[in-house]
């Protein structure tokens, strides 16, 4: 994964100018100001702009999306807004359109919207987290996706692990990693059962880092992993401590979620695997995105033994967990 001689990455092409040219001609003035927010898979931007409000501008990475995908994702968002749920979605134009192009690049304008993350061991906040899921899951069920893709945890989990074992890892941790995987993707399809799940649309990657606290409201950004998956999938990531914690905080999310939905109590054993798949997507994703010249710097540790080893034992402590006789 050495960058020696690498190719110019698109996202090199991206200069200050390109991005206030790409924003004043979606019709969004700017003044000038420009600052980049902390993000990898795109590139964001908070953007000035004259006699407004600054917005947050939103660059995609390249061939990772179609333009179908992206609109769905747009379409969904202002759905929600309009059902009057707390979700950041992009800003139209003249011509309501959310989706623009610019020089090879598409991206889209967002308000700015400040806040801080949820505290996970604050009841009231998980209250009214789960009352806000379940009135998202329950409005996706009136806009299912078509173009976004569908969760699928154990063929996601081994692509990942697929992509990972193919001269990515470090030759000497190569083996027991594909042993360790294999037994995980065992264990999981064990986990997992025959019993399907049903599929709504989910937010994908809701972690605490896309959702700001504001006004006393969990305030959701960032959709670009939406999805049709578990409503656990959106729950999970709202967990933390150890499984005593995780069970008052599962019963806690619960109280909210039951005003609009029945609690999919049944999904818990889906859990663990969703964990998994996340753990070896993780690293996957790290490899894919290398030859972008904003990884490395951010990343220093992905080459090194010691990463692959803690990678290893985090690995073969999620299949301790999953082949427990707990099964959730």
């Amino acid at each position: 994964m050495s960058d020696a001689g690498a190719p110019r990455h698109p996202f090199d092409d991206l200069t200050p100018d390109v991005i206030l040219d790409a924003v004043d001609g979606a019709g969004f003035f700017t003044d000038g100001r420009l600052l980049a927010l902390n993000s990898f898979e795109n590139r964001v931007y908070q953007v000035g702009l004259e006699d407004a409000e600054p917005v947050v501008t939103k660059f995609y990475r390249p061939n990772r999306w179609s333009d179908a995908q992206i609109r769905e994702e747009h379409g969904f968002s202002r759905f929600l807004r309009d059902q009057e749920l707390p979700v950041v979605a992009p800003l139209a134009n003249g011509d309501g359109e959310t989706l623009f192009q610019h020089a090879g690049f598409r991206f889209a304008v967002f308000p700015r919207q400040g806040g801080h993350a949820p505290e996970l061991d604050n009841d009231n906040h998980l209250r009214l987290l789960g009352r806000t899921l379940a009135r998202w899951h329950a409005a996706g069920n009136d806009r299912p996706f078509q173009a976004r893709p569908v969760l699928d945890i154990v063929g996601d989990s081994r692509a990942a692990a697929e992509y990972v074992g193919q001269g990515v890892i470090d030759p000497n941790f190569a083996a027991p990693y594909r042993e360790v995987t294999a037994a995980l993707l065992e264990a999981m399809t064990a986990r997992l059962g025959d019993a399907g799940w049903p599929a709504i649309n989910v937010h994908g990657d809701c972690h605490t880092g896309n959702i700001l606290w504001r006004d006393d409201l969990p305030h959701f950004v960032d959709l670009d992993d939406s999805l049709r998956g578990p409503a656990m999938q959106d729950l999970w990531m709202l967990l933390s401590g150890d499984e005593q914690e995780n069970r008052q905080q599962l019963r806690v999310l619960a109280e909210g979620y039951e005003t609009f939905l029945p609690f999919p109590w049944e999904q818990r054993r889906l859990i663990e695997p969703l964990r998994t798949r996340r753990l070896l997507r993780h690293s996957a994703w790290l490899a894919q995105r290398w030859d972008d010249p904003a990884f490395p710097p951010a990343f220093p540790w992905f080459e090194s033994p010691r990463y692959w080893q803690e990678h290893l034992t985090d690995l073969q402590q999620e299949l301790a967990t999953l082949t427990s006789n707990d099964n959730g």
